[in-house]
């Protein structure tokens, strides 16, 4: 299953902090595929991802790709059949426009679900429904901003066949040094496409665990570019997932209601859980930590957690479960930005944390599987899930790598996206990339009946006999 990529383009992974300005460099032809896989230790599974090619992808874990989708999805997101009546592969994707940002696009976004052959069953947006967007006219929007809304980064089916939809839109504000915020929201979309819930960031602002000073910082920052004139990201939810059926609720702790949804901020830091029926925080960490300390033992206290990706509660039913799983990037953010990296070294962290007494309780860098912390890095995007047997599948998102690993560490399953393309259409420099914003494990059973999988092992590779003699 090893290929090499065809382009030839050197790709620096350039990690910095308060305290070290590292770079690394990657060979520029490198294998992708899968390069290992011990199927008696791994969970067994297909894997989505959308690919930098904007397909999204089904492999097994030999790599074999058993179905494509020819749409992008941030991120695809595949449905339980018991939601759907009963239906197998069933995928929410984007069909057309762009997936936030700046919503400088005129294009109208469309977003919605496909079935097994890429068939639209459910559609919110593009032109027949623009008005699900433009916040003036015939507007089902009532904040009244005059800006488009787009959905960004995530969205889940509910029970109740609605679908709760993270979006973002430009926002006019005074007392920033910015003319205006790009902030984010969640609504909640019936199967019509109408918003029957909505919940605006900026409305809780002061919710959030902000100290003065933070705030003062905040309101004096302009974001990326340093542009007056472009809106302020200054949130940036990267995720939003329902909390679902857990163990402190059914203990009686409110704040876990199964129907409440847990975001992350990726620029400021923090976690929070939203009450549904209110809009309150009612839970969250940060933004403020101890710095971190790449420490093994625990349980601890949760210590530094920076532009942290793919937060949410461990399902009923999974080792941990109840818990808080969140792929740490360890990436420049916070406000004033905090201060990165131990003893000269940058990595990045999947952390499992006790969300009451707020401890990690398990956690995975590259010092476990025996490499340096630098080995295992992500400064953006990325995603990790908890698999029925103890193991936890990663996306190293910024390089296309996805690995499976034990309790303790070992690897037993990786693989490297094949896709790969320019990262930017108007880039007077191209840069080829294969990033992949998120990685879900699938249950053979979720597809079709037929839809083929196989397990054969795949021995890592041997490199040692690439080594500099002692000697020379």
């Amino acid at each position: 299953m090893l290929k090499k990529h065809p382009h030839f383009a050197l790709i620096p992974l350039v990690l910095a902090s308060a305290t070290a300005n590292l770079s690394f460099a990657a060979p520029s032809i490198y294998p992708t595929g899968v390069t290992r896989y011990d199927p008696g230790k791994s969970y067994n599974s297909y894997v989505l991802f959308s690919g930098a090619d904007k397909k999204t992808h089904l492999i097994d874990l030999n790599g074999n790709e058993v179905h494509q989708w020819a749409n992008t999805g941030q991120p695809p997101l595949f449905l339980d059949p018991q939601l759907i009546n009963g239906q197998q592969g069933h995928v929410l994707l984007q069909f057309s426009g762009p997936t936030g940002g700046g919503n400088n696009s005129k294009e109208p976004q469309s977003i919605g679900e496909v079935d097994w052959d890429g068939k639209v069953v459910w559609q919110w947006g593009g032109a027949k429904a623009q008005d699900s967007y433009a916040a003036s006219g015939n507007s089902n929007d009532t904040n009244g901003y005059g800006t488009a809304i787009r959905q960004h980064h995530d969205w889940h089916r509910l029970p109740n066949g609605n679908t709760v939809i993270l979006i973002n839109y430009e926002k006019p504000v005074k007392g920033f040094k910015a003319d205006k915020l790009l902030d984010d929201g969640i609504y909640e979309v019936d199967p019509k496409g109408q918003a029957v819930w909505k919940w605006h960031a900026y409305d809780h602002l002061n919710e959030f665990g902000f100290s003065k000073a933070s705030l003062k910082y905040l309101h004096e920052t302009l974001g990326r570019g340093n542009d007056k004139t472009k809106p302020f990201d200054y949130l940036h939810f990267n995720n939003m997932s329902v909390v679902g059926p857990n163990k402190w609720f059914d203990a009686g702790d409110q704040r876990f209601h199964p129907d409440n949804l847990l975001i992350d901020s990726r620029e400021a830091n923090f976690i929070a859980i939203i009450e549904k029926k209110t809009g309150k925080v009612v839970w969250r960490i940060g933004p403020d930590f101890t710095p971190a300390s790449f420490e093994n033992k625990v349980p601890r206290p949760v210590d530094q957690i920076s532009g942290q990706h793919d937060a949410h509660i461990i399902p009923k039913g999974l080792p941990g479960e109840g818990n808080l799983l969140v792929f740490d990037n360890q990436g420049a953010a916070g406000y004033p930005p905090v201060t990165l990296g131990v003893g000269g070294q940058l990595g990045s962290r999947v952390l499992e944390i006790d969300p009451v007494k707020k401890e990690i309780v398990w956690q995975y860098t590259g010092a476990d599987s025996g490499r340096p912390n630098y080995s295992f890095y992500s400064s953006y995007i990325s995603s990790a899930r908890r698999l029925p047997n103890g193991n936890t599948l990663i996306d190293e998102g910024m390089n296309g790598r996805f690995l499976q690993v034990t309790a303790k560490g070992e690897i037993v399953w990786e693989y490297i996206s094949p896709y790969f393309s320019q990262l930017r259409a108007d880039d007077p420099q191209p840069i080829s990339s294969n990033t992949v914003y998120r990685a879900q494990p699938v249950p053979y059973d979720w597809a079709p009946t037929g839809t083929p999988h196989s397990e054969k092992p795949v021995k890592a590779q041997d490199v040692t006999h690439y080594r500099v003699p002692a000697n020379p």
